[in-house]
């Protein structure tokens, strides 16, 4: 069970540190961090439920429904609920690359509960191939729901357009991957150039984040020089 639980929780904590350790313009409070992982470590139980209903109830009848409703929509909206109403809001969110990290806290918390509870149903075996496409797709998905918030709470217009994409792209992008899961009998082959895909569009979003918050801080010198 040790094996388990550390083949479990190790990939989730190494992309999370990765990802909260390139925050360079003030890191968020630890126990924010924590709050929102865990958040998202339990929401992994209400999810399931939802989908077992579903699956019992004979509701979803395609791999695309499965894939599109069944998976990407109930996950990906929870998650940007706990994101916008534990994070975004909050006063911690000061600078625009904080919603890399609370999306990414989120996303991660879900997924290393979600691996957890697959590696004690299935066995270790699966625990390197986890860590290589579930663990850093949920992570990656929350990254580009975190860059548009970020992008959002702190833009000069109205930021709806920007809360919608948070949510829209990701819940795309998550719904491509479980259907090319789902669906295709050589998935691998697609998988590949997908998840290259995934890590150059999350990486890029972390690079404009940087900028983002670059700027954000410049203007806040700016106007705190002229009071």
């Amino acid at each position: 069970m040790l094996g388990i639980l550390s083949a479990g929780i190790a990939p989730g904590l190494a992309l999370l540190c990765y990802f909260y350790l390139k925050d360079r313009f003030g890191v968020e409070p630890i126990s924010m961090v924590i709050k929102t992982f865990l958040f998202g470590s339990l929401l992994v139980f209400p999810i399931m439920f939802i989908q077992y209903v579903l699956e019992t109830e004979n509701i979803i009848h395609s791999n695309l429904a499965d894939a599109f409703l069944s998976a990407s929509l109930l996950e990906e909206f929870f998650k940007w609920f706990i994101v916008y109403y534990t994070a975004f809001l909050h006063f911690h969110f000061d600078e625009p690359y904080d919603g890399i990290v609370y999306g990414a806290s989120v996303s991660l918390g879900f997924a290393t509960t979600e691996n957890i509870l697959y590696l004690i149903a299935n066995g270790l075996e699966f625990a390197i191939g986890r860590a290589l496409l579930p663990v850093p797709s949920h992570a990656l998905f929350g990254v580009i729901m975190g860059y548009y918030l970020g992008k959002g709470k702190f833009s000069s217009s109205s930021n709806l357009k920007w809360l919608i994409l948070s949510f829209l792209i990701p819940y795309l992008l998550h719904g491509i991957y479980d259907y090319i899961l789902i669906s295709q009998t050589n998935w691998v082959y697609i998988m590949l150039p997908f998840m290259i895909f995934l890590w150059w569009l999350g990486l890029w979003k972390v690079k404009k984040a940087h900028t983002l918050s670059a700027q954000y801080a410049e203007m806040q010198k700016a106007f705190h020089s002229c009071e």
